[in-house]
């Protein structure tokens, strides 16, 4: 019998994962966790669950790995991808590939149940502050950045701007 309240919760930080599972559970999921890319994806093979949380950068690769193996696997599967190095192009990226919902870290309990839960086809509600010129920027520069391949050299050539001065830019998480 499968488990339609079954969680598969794929994130690297420990402390974030364990106390992120806890808040699920107490929402009447039944949560598996995994740390990483390899283990996410062996764990949605073993037991396909019914939604997932899945970090979009790992230790050992992209969390979109394990969204496409998920959706491959169960299509109907509810994923959200979480991450702190969000930018569109790869929130256009994790729909593609099966993802219902992007949210950027720190996302608590409830803002993850509710992308969960929503209604398919509905549609969030407008920001209420627009986006910083600096948060423009970033997101230009991730915007060239994939395109590039992520290929900083590229990038930097293309943006007229130095090689170390876009990997700092790079390093850094994206401003609010």
């Amino acid at each position: 019998m499968i488990d339609e309240k079954a969680l598969l919760l794929v994130e690297d930080d420990r402390p974030l994962r364990e106390r992120l599972a806890r808040a699920m559970e107490a929402r009447g999921f039944t949560v598996t966790q995994a740390e990483s890319v390899t283990e996410g994806k062996a764990r949605a093979k073993a037991a396909p669950p019914a939604y997932a949380v899945v970090d979009l950068k790992l230790d050992d690769g992209n969390g979109l790995d394990v969204v496409e193996t998920l959706h491959t696997i169960r299509p109907e599967s509810r994923v959200v991808v979480v991450t702190g190095f969000g930018n569109i192009a790869t929130a256009v990226a994790a729909v593609k590939y099966g993802a219902i919902d992007y949210l950027p870290k720190p996302a608590d309990a409830d803002d993850i149940l509710a992308a969960l839960m929503a209604t398919p086809g509905s549609k969030p509600k407008p920001p209420e502050n627009p986006m910083s010129a600096d948060r423009v920027r970033w997101e230009h520069i991730q915007r060239v950045y994939e395109l590039c391949g992520q290929n900083v050299s590229e990038t930097a050539r293309r943006l007229n701007m130095h090689r170390r001065t876009l990997q700092r830019i790079l390093a850094k998480r994206s401003p609010r």
